[in-house]
């Protein structure tokens, strides 16, 4: 008999959490195998222990573990050691996995013994009209980096994959979830799988509907974090995890200098304003094809979140660079505080 832990970690996910369970009992399971479902709760005060607690009436193999730590590395490592198994399938709260999520992951990691990690491709979904927009510019190889996992269509050999499987045996070779990193522990992880030799494999034909948050104010937080953490990943490995990582920093650094260049003359500063006037560009022609495709959407709407987005990481590495780099400091108390 084959096993399977799927581990959802969760914090106050209550409109979402009902959804990804039950997709995740009516996905199809090949024969000989079974599921048992951790969902590691961080405590949550919004209702969705209550309703957890009622779906285990129902799924007989759905279990509750308490994650007083409140933060998602603890919770990915809470479930994975949760009961004995030959895969882990991590999914998030948020994400609704298709009916062919499992058996398809299954499938390929059994045909080739070098794929140590399976994830599928990211629908967004939104909860409101700002929702819908920030799905639709996280969609764009603008808004997310060329080769960035949101954004790939066809399937092939990646760097990282969101809400991943993986059979047991790599955790034993490589270790568990780095619990110091907030944020993108996923990252390092998968960084940790392609160090020791293992393969990464992005299936398009397997998805996620992912729910993508509702407001300006909580993106900004996110992609600091994401930013910010990136630095102290690099700063464990010595090493740059990517190379695209490095662009939003690069272009924050060049807006702060490109004020500076007037101080030497009109010539040098329209000279220095030409990487902003491509940037705005690319930008425009992103946001005026998601337009026309969607005639609801308001141009200035889209256009914003770009570099929302990309300003926002920028200045979370660049924070990351002082704390982790120049000052040799610990991540701060107030980027542990996920975004909700």
């Amino acid at each position: 008999m084959t096993s399977i832990s799927i581990v959802i970690p969760c914090r106050n996910e209550a409109p979402y959490i009902e959804e990804c369970i039950r997709a995740i009992y009516t996905a199809a399971i090949p024969s000989g195998v079974e599921t048992n479902v951790f969902v590691v709760d961080g405590m949550s005060n919004d209702g969705t222990r209550e309703i957890v607690q009622q779906l285990q009436r129902e799924f007989l193999t759905l279990k509750l573990i308490d994650n007083v730590n409140q933060l998602t590395p603890f919770a990915f490592n809470l479930g994975i050691h949760a009961a004995s198994c030959d895969y882990v399938q991590i999914i998030g709260a948020r994400h609704i996995i298709s009916n062919n999520y499992l058996s398809t992951c299954l499938q390929k990691l059994n045909e080739d013994s070098s794929i140590w990690c399976v994830g599928g491709r990211l629908e967004n979904e939104y909860v409101n009209e700002t929702g819908k927009v920030i799905a639709l510019a996280m969609g764009t190889q603008l808004g997310m980096g060329i080769g960035n996992f949101r954004t790939l269509s066809k399937s092939g050999f990646t760097d990282t994959v969101t809400s991943p499987m993986y059979p047991y045996r790599v955790f034993e070779q490589i270790g568990f979830f780095d619990e110091e990193l907030i944020r993108n522990q996923d990252d390092d992880f998968n960084f940790r799988v392609t160090k020791a030799g293992g393969k990464i494999w992005f299936d398009a034909d397997i998805s996620l509907k992912y729910y993508v948050r509702g407001n300006y104010k909580n993106l900004w937080k996110q992609f600091y974090q994401y930013g910010y953490w990136k630095v102290y990943v690099n700063q464990k490995h010595r090493t740059f995890t990517t190379i695209r990582q490095l662009i939003p920093p690069l272009f924050v650094l060049y807006l702060i200098l490109f004020l500076f260049t007037w101080l030497f003359g009109a010539t040098v500063g329209l000279a220095g304003s030409f990487p902003l006037i491509v940037y705005l560009a690319l930008t425009a022609i992103t946001t005026n094809r998601l337009v026309q495709q969607d005639h609801q959407l308001r141009f200035g709407d889209v256009f914003k979140t770009f570099p929302i987005l990309h300003i926002s990481y920028g200045l979370g590495y660049l924070k990351g660079v002082i704390d982790f780099v120049l000052l040799n400091k610990k991540p701060s108390d107030k980027q542990k505080q996920m975004s909700r």
